[in-house]
């Protein structure tokens, strides 16, 4: 007999508990607000203490349940710890992460130094491997447990100026999918999101260097995204509506990947 649920149901988070990390602005607060109003408990995780323990009590204030923990994805000691806090504030184990932390770097292939493609790929790529490997650790397996990754359109094809941050999200959509095969029989779901060019301050230093124009030309919806275009794949994959979704990539591009333009 089959079961007819309404969408409102299908993306019900209450008694969830997520945390996202880089929740200090851009596309990840606005995630950890729309988790919240779904009814999940949110905890915004980043270097940022002060933004996001402001972001996280104007959402308490909203009567929501929602903290700010301290995490950075470059310090591995801060993410047990993080995990910790977060299990205290929220009363229990977090079954719903959102690897969201990231820097983006533009650079010419042969003018970045060592140094510079290090940190990309050890926030990028590196800080969401030891993230989502302590979330696995203590994500219950009675549940509905999931990981969703944020990665960029920029890992599914090439881009000039953009080798160590497409590289580096190449391989955290690859890591997904390897997580997705290894954790299944934990009942954690893993599956990732591909941003376009999106109205985010990281998009505006990018489309900055006086390429916007060039970049619009090339999206169909000849428009950049807005947070709020990421709402229904984000809750899609965070909720029951995507139960038997793991290992998945959802592009949210207006076109542009499969444009030839």
């Amino acid at each position: 007999m089959t079961t007819n649920l309404s969408v409102s149901t299908l993306f019900d988070l209450s008694g969830r508990r997520a945390l996202v990390t880089g929740a200090s602005g851009g596309l990840g607060l606005h995630a950890a607000e729309v988790l919240a109003r779904e009814g999940a408990s949110v905890a915004l995780a980043a270097r940022r203490t002060t933004e996001i323990r402001a972001a996280a009590a104007d959402l308490v204030a909203e009567g929501y349940r929602a903290c700010g923990v301290y995490l950075d994805v470059m310090k591995p000691e801060t993410i047990p710890a993080a995990f910790d806090s977060v299990e205290t504030e929220l009363g229990g184990p977090v079954d719903l992460l959102v690897n969201n932390a990231g820097i983006l770097y533009v650079e010419r292939f042969s003018s970045q130094s060592v140094g510079e493609m290090q940190r990309v790929i050890d926030t990028n790529l590196k800080g969401a491997f030891l993230v989502s490997q302590e979330a696995a650790r203590r994500m219950p397996s009675h549940r509905n447990s999931c990981i969703v990754n944020i990665a960029s359109t920029a890992g599914l094809r090439a881009a000039g100026l953009m080798s160590s941050y497409g590289a580096s999200k190449a391989g955290l959509i690859h890591l997904a999918q390897i997580l997705a095969v290894e954790l299944a029989a934990q009942g954690i779901r893993v599956n990732t999101i591909c941003p376009g060019n999106f109205e985010t301050d990281m998009h505006a230093a990018f489309a900055g260097r006086g390429i916007a124009d060039g970049l619009l030309k090339r999206i169909p919806q000849r428009r950049f995204g807005v947070p709020r275009d990421l709402d229904g794949p984000l809750l899609l994959l965070a909720s029951d509506a995507g139960r038997y979704m793991t290992g998945a990539v959802l592009t949210v591009d207006g076109g542009q990947c499969v444009s030839w333009m």
